[in-house]
């Protein structure tokens, strides 16, 4: 082992107290150990350095984040172009997990230990599905073959699911293997809670949304939901215990997204319209009716929506004309929406592990960013910095 390695995983050992098989670990630090850390830093935290000048000196894009999960509000991994880093004491510290050939899309973490990625090789297109053991020091291409998965979520160490935005398939061994999960004719966005429980949008030419509902693997499927709409394209659906958001995207142009958020507290038997956020650019909202909201989160695209158990919900927004990322908010499964104060960036990716304590990631004017809230995303704290080209 050199010198560069052997630091690093002394390093990773004395902030963590102790390894995982092999890997970025899950045990928290004793209090001795705590003690002998250094005390909490921003900025960089003198991560990546050498990774960091190769990317100035060759011309390419510096660092930044991809993508972020979170356990908890103090442990969790954020990920992007040829790195990994994660904290265990709420962003006090930070520790590099893995640095490679790996470009990071998407990633999902159901414990310390188990992760899968989307990811590329450097700045190629195709994305290949990646898993590893260890925490993440370590990655396994599954498979020789590019992937069409565009986004992936394992619910613990065998059992996940892969999804693009018309068919969705289940691995029941890991990543290993898949089997294709029926979905409806025209599906343009899916999401499975089981093997047999899931969820649809499908598009119907000049008519709009129609968001369906399985309880039997496929099988067969009940509609839930219809949003009228001329040029419906892409909707995801987002669910946790009995929660239900369906996100139906309009038309873009100008940089503007126009979409509308549909929130059920019943397990969908009955939606109520949050957001309809039309746009000069985008047109229209899809759907019709009241809604809560004219404009979402920052005014601007959706970003990703995070269920954090019982009746909370949060959901991603950012304006890239407007320089401005933020989050919007409900404690009682859509009764009530608030628009949180906005903070400066292009775009950002949020994880809630709990209603209160959550992590975002926003590439912003200054560079690439990660912020931790501890009230539910009314107030961000930087705790993290790439900084962007000078």
């Amino acid at each position: 082992m050199n010198k560069r390695k052997l630091l690093r995983k002394m390093t990773v050992t004395l902030l963590l107290g102790g390894l995982v098989a092999g890997g970025w670990g899950a045990a928290a630090p004793s209090a001795q150990t705590a003690a002998a850390a250094p005390a909490c830093g921003s900025g960089d935290h003198g991560l990546l350095q050498e990774l960091q000048a190769k990317q100035a000196s060759d011309g390419n894009a510096p660092l930044s984040f991809n993508d972020i999960s979170f356990l908890s509000g103090d442990t969790g991994r954020a990920a992007g172009n040829g790195f990994m880093i994660g904290t265990s004491n709420g962003g006090c510290q930070f520790q590099t997990i893995y640095e490679g050939q790996w470009n990071f899309r998407q990633m999902s973490f159901p414990d310390n230990v188990h992760g899968w990625a989307l990811a590329s090789v450097q700045d190629g297109s195709a994305n290949y599905l990646i898993a590893t053991s260890d925490g993440g020091s370590t990655w396994k291409r599954l498979g020789q073959q590019a992937v069409t998965f565009e986004r992936i979520n394992f619910q613990d160490h065998k059992h996940g699911f892969g999804y693009n935005r018309a068919s969705t398939y289940y691995t029941a061994d890991g990543g290993a293997s898949w089997s294709r999960i029926p979905t409806p004719p025209n599906t343009r966005g899916a999401e499975f809670t089981s093997r047999s429980s899931g969820w649809a949008v499908v598009v119907a030419p000049g008519e709009g949304y129609r968001v369906m509902k399985t309880a039997d693997g496929g099988k067969s499927w009940s509609l839930a939901l219809k949003a009228k709409y001329s040029y419906p394209e892409y909707g995801r659906v987002y669910v946790g215990g009995k929660q239900v958001y369906a996100l139906l995207y309009g038309e873009t142009g100008m940089s503007q997204t126009s979409y509308s958020l549909y929130a059920s507290s019943d397990n969908g038997a009955h939606f109520r319209r949050v957001i309809a956020e039309s746009t000069a650019g985008g047109g229209p909202a899809p759907g019709s009716g009241q809604a809560q909201h004219t404009s979402g989160p920052a005014s601007g695209k959706p970003g990703n929506m995070q269920l954090a158990g019982g009746s909370t919900a949060f959901l991603a927004g950012y304006s890239p004309a407007g320089e401005q990322v933020a989050v919007g908010r409900t404690y009682n499964g859509g009764a009530d929406w608030v628009n949180l104060p906005a903070i400066e960036g292009y775009e950002g990716v949020i994880s809630f592990p709990d209603k209160q304590k959550g992590w975002l990631a926003a590439s912003g004017p200054e560079g690439s960013s990660l912020y931790a809230t501890a009230d539910g995303g009314a107030n961000w704290k930087v705790k993290f910095t790439f900084k962007g080209t000078e």
